[in-house]
């Protein structure tokens, strides 16, 4: 068995969940089967869509877990264990909060940030020592600390037609990390898009 990438979108299924900020990480992986063809499957063993692809950079397995985005790591510690993945080939995307609208950030490893979705992942998985890629969501007042009206709600029309260019900026980041690694899609990729303010 050919050992592939993993790429996990994290988020919240339903269509009352469908292009709210909190499932960034699934609109990044709908995006990226798009560009590369791939054809999403219901895998109940997984308790998540998966869809294969072949790209440029290698096999592929993209996936969206279906246990609602706290509990993620249910479905991606048995996706991992079962394809043998080693974490340095598994990149998680995730929405955040903390980063303004119009930014990125990857990064090989590190804290979950208080991301319940990439705790769960890291406590199945068994490392935080795995790929993340951060798309920033921003956040409607600095100072408050609850902010799942603003997480849970959709993009207005001029946050999509941004977040849509980030999205694009995304893609080439993921094309950049499977082919070339983590370092040189961080610092090709990382940060605000060119020429967007992004102090709030």
């Amino acid at each position: 068995m050919d050992i592939p990438f993993l790429i996990i979108g994290l988020g919240n299924p339903g269509r009352e969940y469908e292009r709210t900020r909190h499932n960034a990480g699934f609109l990044l992986t709908d995006r990226l089967a798009d560009d590369w063809h791939g054809v999403w499957q219901t895998e109940k063993k997984f308790r998540s869509r998966v869809a294969r692809a072949d790209t440029d950079g290698g096999r592929v397995l993209l996936v969206q877990p279906q246990t609602y985005m706290n509990v993620s790591g249910e479905a991606v510690g048995p996706v991992q264990k079962f394809y043998r993945v080693p974490p340095e080939k598994m990149l998680v995307a995730v929405d955040d909060a903390d980063l303004p609208l119009g930014s990125i950030r990857l990064r090989p490893g590190g804290s979950s940030g208080g991301h319940h979705g990439l705790e769960s992942v890291e406590q199945h998985i068994g490392t935080r020592d795995y790929p993340r890629l951060r798309l920033g969501i921003g956040r409607t007042d600095r100072e408050k600390r609850e902010i799942a009206g603003h997480v849970l709600g959709r993009f207005s029309v001029e946050e999509w037609a941004l977040f849509e260019k980030v999205l694009e900026q995304a893609v080439r980041q993921v094309n950049c990390w499977l082919r070339e690694g983590a370092e040189s899609a961080m610092s090709q990729f990382n940060g605000p898009m060119a020429g967007q303010n992004t102090k709030e």
